[in-house]
């Protein structure tokens, strides 16, 4: 199944290609627009020659930190997302063996895929969520219990990047985002 986050079609087929870009776009949307943060993964691989998890492990930090520098940048905060990356990489190389996809396809069930992502760096439990509803709608997998971990995200709708399918859809996400903040501006503190 082909991905369609970003807008670009070289950058959403390094998604369809490869499932440690697919992570690491999920790792970089934070505090950045969702379809920039999956361009994220094909800046990389245009700059550095490789996605591979070990090559991005063993890079040297600074020269890395540099090239994901470089306009126009992976993130807003690169420094610290290239830090990230090259710790998200090591952790794929040593406990998956350079294959992120063994992270959702050799999980148990929905809860064991949920705390094998929320292990990884940058990923809290909201951002985990989402996630494992991404390789379960865009992936079809889907552990037993999936949809019960990731609650409102594995409803039909567009809740979050996991139902992006296309221009339509990021447009209808961004729109919920909005509504939703709006809503919580809006509802009474505590008291």
């Amino acid at each position: 199944m082909a991905i369609h986050i970003t807008g670009d079609d070289a950058a959403d087929q390094v998604l369809t290609d490869d499932p440690f870009a697919l992570l690491v776009g999920m790792m970089l949307d934070q505090q950045y627009p969702m379809e920039h943060a999956f361009r994220g993964p094909a800046k990389v691989l245009e700059r550095f020659g490789s996605l591979e998890p070990a090559r991005i492990a063993a890079a040297d930090p600074e020269e890395f930190a540099s090239l994901c520098a470089t306009p126009p940048a992976i993130h807003r905060f690169p420094g610290s997302m290239a830090a990230r990356l090259q710790d998200l990489a090591r952790i794929v190389t040593d406990e998956y063996d350079g294959h992120a996809e063994r992270l959702w396809l050799e999980a148990t069930d929905g809860k064991d895929l949920l705390k094998r992502v929320m292990a990884l760096p940058g990923f809290g439990k909201q951002k985990a969520q989402i996630f494992v509803a991404l390789v379960a709608k865009q992936l079809d997998v889907r552990p037993e219990g999936w949809d019960a971990v990731v609650g409102d995200y594995s409803q039909e709708g567009y809740r979050s990047v996991a139902d992006v399918v296309d221009t339509a859809s990021l447009q209808k996400v961004r729109d919920f985002k909005k509504q939703k903040k709006a809503a919580a501006k809006q509802a009474p503190g505590p008291s």
